[in-house]
């Protein structure tokens, strides 16, 4: 737990230390509400800490496992299936999706609600999660799969609603947070240390760029229908 503090010290501190600089120097605050700021990033860092020591322990160890076991059953549709499952679930707890969703469904005031987004965020990170497996399994090229995915996201944008652009890459964005992608990087993990009996390194890594792909397309196929 240690080095997990040292991390988010290192991560946290310099941006607190530059926003109470920047609050005498440009934006007085009251006192109350600097002690206010400094409480929440006191309690942020722990959070942090105790969040990532559970990441540590918790996740990374279940993705490694579930990865083992879905190569050892060798069934493509349990891959397909877990892996539809496992990019549902995680999306729909990582709290920067229901920050974005929350905010969109106030910018909107209620027309995109915030379980319609979570929702069509989640199915296409499921989707594209269980694309990215295939990926690994059938030893398909990861520039080619990008390469098709921006250009599906290149012509969908011919069509989309405008104003659903930056919330399309936004949901993208939002879905590499700390709930998701250490457990995607340890799914892979496990996975690509089943397929090869020389493991190749770069199998491991890629799974979160495919997977990311997933809610860009969906975000934009949405704004198709409200178009």
């Amino acid at each position: 737990m240690k080095k997990n503090f040292q991390e988010v010290v290192v991560s946290i501190l310099p941006m607190t230390v530059l926003i109470v600089i920047l609050t005498f120097w440009l934006a007085p605050l009251a006192w109350e509400d600097l002690f206010t700021f400094l409480v929440g990033a006191g309690v942020m860092m722990i959070g942090m800490t105790l969040f990532l020591f559970g990441a540590d322990y918790s996740m990374m160890e279940v993705g490694d496992l579930v990865g083992k076991y879905m190569i050892k059953r060798r069934s493509l549709p349990l891959i397909i299936g877990l892996g539809f499952s496992i990019g549902v679930v995680i999306t729909i707890a990582e709290p920067s999706v229901q920050v974005l969703a929350q905010q969109v469904n106030d910018i909107s005031d209620g027309e995109i609600t915030k379980v319609l987004l979570i929702a069509i965020v989640s199915v296409g990170t499921g989707i594209f999660l269980a694309l990215a497996l295939l990926r690994t399994v059938f030893k398909l090229s990861y520039y080619k799969m990008m390469l098709i995915g921006y250009l599906a996201i290149l012509i969908a944008s011919f069509f989309t609603n405008p104003q659903f652009m930056p919330i399309a890459f936004d949901a993208g964005g939002v879905t590499t947070g700390p709930v998701t992608v250490p457990f995607i990087l340890a799914l892979a993990s496990g996975l690509t240390s089943m397929v090869r009996q020389q493991k190749n390194e770069n199998d491991s890594f890629g799974m979160v760029g495919v997977a990311s792909l997933g809610p860009v397309l969906a975000v934009m196929l949405l704004g198709v229908i409200f178009r």
